[in-house]
């Protein structure tokens, strides 16, 4: 039986992006590289071939004769590929992964990112668990937890660093709009949301600006961050919070940072994954490596 040498799947997938856009730069959109990573992959596929598959022009891309065949011949087998393979993934058993982690964060930040998640890994179910209580006393055994900083890790689990933090002061325009301020000095004249569980978030930054002794007009305390943002967002007063937790409250303007110089840094975020886990939690890791380097 004579072998026939088949061209790089990558680089036939990036081109049949590119054809069915006739466009290298959505293709990279959609592909999530880069406009050079999906050219370079073209450019591959067509010394493969020895044949020209685009007519490159000024901002666009056009098929040539050849590359309409190999996309009129390929497109159908490519599809016929992803459906066989979604068909195994959906009669396969769901394989799960436990994820320990404190409730703002779950709330604010992984839980918005979830569902890219599920999107790669459809097979996998994330099933998620909050507790304000450090790894090593976690109520429920898990695959992965999350946690700020260091301590409380199991010894048998090795935390890795995933993301750098900050702490930043935030607050509702409608709130700034009638009573702005100028400087760190006129919080005094404001009410302060204090979480329950970070209480000292408050006293250290004042600390790290050089205003340790400032008292504010009030202070109104809740159970949890995801609350006091919450709270700041309805204009009840101005939240300290870690970057990480604003979401898209600042992106989408119902909050915004009046200090943005006056940060503070925190210790990193950093995950761990339990002795013996299996390839689905890896995987897991891997995502969270993944989100935050975004």
């Amino acid at each position: 039986m004579v072998s026939v040498k088949l061209p790089p799947l990558n680089a036939l997938r990036a081109f049949l992006v590119a054809a069915r856009h006739q466009s290298f730069s959505r293709a990279a959109v959609e592909l999530n590289v880069t406009h050079g990573a999906v050219s370079r992959q073209v450019r591959g596929l067509e010394e493969f071939l020895g044949v020209a598959l685009f007519e490159r022009q000024v901002r666009k891309v056009v098929l040539t004769a050849d590359g309409q065949q190999l996309f009129a011949e390929t497109n159908p087998a490519m599809e016929q590929i992803g459906a066989a393979a979604r068909s195994l993934m959906v009669r396969a058993p769901t394989r799960a992964v436990r994820v320990n982690a404190r409730p703002s964060f779950t709330v604010r930040w992984l839980i918005p990112r979830l569902p890219d998640f599920v999107a790669h890994h459809p097979g996998i179910e994330p099933q998620l668990f909050t507790t304000l209580l450090p790894p090593e006393k976690a109520p429920e055994p898990f695959d992965i937890a999350i946690r700020r900083g260091v301590k409380g890790w199991p010894s048998a689990v090795e935390a890795q660093p995933f993301f750098e933090d900050e702490l930043v002061v935030v607050a509702a325009p409608s709130l700034l709009k009638t009573r702005p301020i100028a400087d760190a000095r006129a919080l005094g004249q404001h009410a302060l949301l204090v979480c329950k569980t970070r209480k000292e978030d408050w006293d250290d930054w004042k600390a790290h600006v050089g205003l340790p002794r400032l008292r504010p007009a009030r202070r109104l305390q809740l159970d949890h961050s995801h609350i006091v943002l919450q709270a700041a967002v309805d204009g009840l007063g101005f939240a300290i919070t870690a970057a990480s937790l604003l979401g898209t409250d600042v992106a989408q303007g119902r909050l915004v940072c009046p200090l943005p110089d006056l940060r503070m840094p925190l210790p990193p975020m950093y995950y761990g994954c339990a002795p013996g886990v299996g390839r689905e939690t890896r995987l897991f890791a891997e995502w969270l490596d993944q989100q935050a380097a975004g």
